[in-house]
């Protein structure tokens, strides 16, 4: 029977790319590891009460006492099963994927909703990336960019990339035209128009997105530690390998907590911004 030899052509274009681009990717994995320690120092450095307080603080903030009171509770929670290290080194992943992957998908995003052609040419590859199983991605970051917390994070921007595009264009294209054709009477430029009328208008659906991504780079926190990224991953993988049930639920809970905290707050920011809009209109 005829076989097509998609997996042989995979390999020799890794190949290719390793040997070609290997000086790139070096470089890339320096910018990603320092960044990486530079933000885990950051939250690990200051005793752990500082940190909690400032995220308390941050989620008061961004909506009310109710979820600064229950951040608090949530990483002292953290503390207290002993996954403050893990857990402030999976923040710092998630916090680097999610920011290269926004800048990234904006502007993909912004460049599908002015062009018909682009966004069908970007759709398919959006459909392909979220379809494509997560632990996949790790085989060629592995392969690029060798084992630790690198490919981790490459993986967790691939993986986490399709709904910051998608909400980006679809904020972008649903915001009302007159009020774009009024821009243009005005004798307002497209980068104006874009940057003036159009982002602000559609900025509550792209935080929705930057919320989205941020949730499935949580989903790949567990993924990366497959692949040597630590943190809280490493420990769900070593109570696999070890079957402890006990260390698998500290650090599933851990997590949880991290999913909470970020997906509130960053859901704060954007009913924020809509009622704001709200206001000024």
């Amino acid at each position: 029977m005829f076989r097509i030899p998609l997996g042989d052509w995979v390999e020799i274009g890794l190949d290719w790319l390793t040997t070609t681009l290997d000086a790139v990717f070096d470089f890339i994995r320096a910018i990603l590891v320092g960044a990486y320690d530079g933000i885990e120092w950051l939250f690990s450095a200051p005793p752990y009460w500082v940190v909690i307080v400032v995220f308390a603080a941050i989620a008061w903030w961004a909506s009310g006492w109710k979820l600064g009171v229950g951040t608090a509770f949530g990483f002292a929670v953290i503390v207290g099963v002993n996954q403050w290290e893990n857990a402030m080194n999976s923040l710092a992943l998630v916090l680097i994927a999610t920011v290269v992957t926004v800048v990234i998908s904006i502007p993909l995003g912004i460049w599908a909703a002015s062009s018909n052609r682009a966004s069908a040419i970007i759709k398919p590859i959006l459909d392909f990336m979220q379809t494509m199983p997560a632990m996949v991605y790790l085989i060629p970051a592995l392969v690029m960019f060798r084992v630790g917390v690198v490919p981790g994070i490459v993986a967790t921007i691939i993986f986490s990339m399709a709904p910051g595009v998608r909400f980006t264009e679809l904020g972008i294209r649903g915001v009302d035209q007159e009020v774009v054709e009024a821009g243009h009477a005005f004798g307002s430029s497209p980068a104006r128009i874009l940057r003036q009328i159009q982002l602000p208008l559609a900025r509550p659906t792209i935080m929705a997105g930057v919320n989205q991504v941020i949730m499935l780079s949580l989903s790949m926190v567990v993924i990366a530690g497959m692949v040597g990224a630590g943190g809280l991953g490493g420990d769900v993988v070593a109570s696999l390998s070890r079957i402890d049930a006990g260390l698998g639920f500290e650090a599933g809970i851990a997590v949880v907590i991290l999913a909470i905290f970020l997906d509130r707050v960053t859901a704060s920011f954007g009913k924020n911004t809509a009622g704001t809009r709200g206001k000024n209109s």
